[in-house]
This record gives C-alpha cells, structure tokens and sequence, in this order.
C-alpha cells in the first residue's frame, strides 16, 4: 500500500474528525446534549487532559502533555512511512494511517483551539472571537461528543465492590479522533499475524 493511499485515510479521518469538532464547538454550549436514540446521544464535553479526563498536576501539565503528543505523533508518522517503505502488510499500514489521524486529529484540539474559539461555559463559542480564544497555544482543551450510554441501571447485590450501585455501560464521550485510534489498534490486536506477516515468519524460523 502506497504513502499516498495512506495520506487519503488520514485525511478523510482530519476532516470528518475536525468538521464535527467546529460544528459541535460553535453550535452547542458545553453539557449541552441532542438525543439521537436513547442509547446514542451527542453530548458536548472538552477534555483537559489524557484520556478518561486524567490530568497532569501543576502549572506546566497540560504544556507537557501536548509536547508528548507532539513526540508521539512524529514517532508513528515515522513508523507509517518506514512500514510504507520496507512494504508493509496493507492491514498494518491501514491501521497505523488509523492511529496517525487520531492522534493527530486530537493534536490540533489541544494546540489551536484554546486561541481561535472563547470558551464554552453557558454559551456557544465563536470561532476566532475579537479578544480572543479561551487559552493560549499548547493549552486547548479537547472536543468530545459522542455518547453510547448502551445500558443504565442498579447492579445486582451479588457482584462484588459495585453490587448495589447505579451503573452506567458504556460511559465515556470520544470524539471521532479517539474512535480511529481505538480501531486502528484493534485492528493490530486482532490481525496481529496478517499486520506482521515477515516478523511472524522469521520468529518461527
């Protein structure tokens, strides 16, 4: 599979990724939510930090945070193009195209958006408001909407720790940069031998 094939993935992935972000940045308030179906909502979240919402402490978190993101993005570009070269499975080097554009598609959120939108809390952002965004550059925070709440209720008393307790499946909100990492990762885990092909054959040898 061809860099300029992968290229494609990765823009598609851009596009559709940043489109539903600014749509959703400057056409909801923050909690704001629209019911698709009872198990499908899109609600408005940002989030500050790594994944699930956990935060770097201290004055410099959040920068540090964004230059590891920055890090991260150069290694898999150059793990994507290495793969290209050495003629990589298409399924591995689909999957990397996958990882790349989420990573990167959640990159633009936390160094651009905190100046070209003003925050969110009890109105709708602008974009590119006149006494400009909410933060500043490396301090944006990231765009969150999609909500699978598949199942809510109280658990059963018999299962340990959480017996009792109100439960809700599946809990968190992602965004479509976040739904690409996890399926290019998936896609690695569960066509780990057709992804690495070579590297299996030469283990066995």
């Amino acid at each position: 599979m061809s860099l300029k094939k992968a290229g494609i993935i990765i823009i598609l992935i851009l596009l559709i990724d940043q489109i539903s972000k600014i749509y959703i940045k400057t056409n909801f308030a923050l909690g704001d939510e629209v019911r698709v179906f009872e198990w499908f909502r899109i609600l408005f979240v940002e989030n500050e930090g790594m994944a699930w919402g956990t935060k770097i402490p201290g004055e410099y978190g959040k920068l540090a945070l964004t230059l590891f993101r920055l890090g991260a993005i150069v290694g898999i570009g150059y793990w994507l193009w290495d793969s290209v070269r050495k003629g990589g499975s298409r399924i591995l080097i689909v999957a990397i195209a996958m990882i790349f554009a989420g990573a990167f598609g959640n990159i633009i959120d936390s160094v651009f958006y905190g100046i070209i939108f003003d925050d969110s809390y009890g109105q709708i952002a602008s974009f590119l408001p006149a006494d400009g965004g909410y933060s500043s550059l490396f301090h944006g925070k990231v765009v969150d909407m999609l909500y699978f709440p598949l199942w809510k209720g109280y658990l059963p008393e018999w299962i340990p720790f959480w017996g009792g307790k109100y439960f809700t499946f599946f809990e968190p909100v992602f965004n479509i940069a976040d739904s690409a990492i996890s399926v290019g990762v998936a896609i690695l885990l569960l066509f780990n031998k057709k992804a690495f092909p070579k590297a299996k054959e030469e283990g066995a040898e």
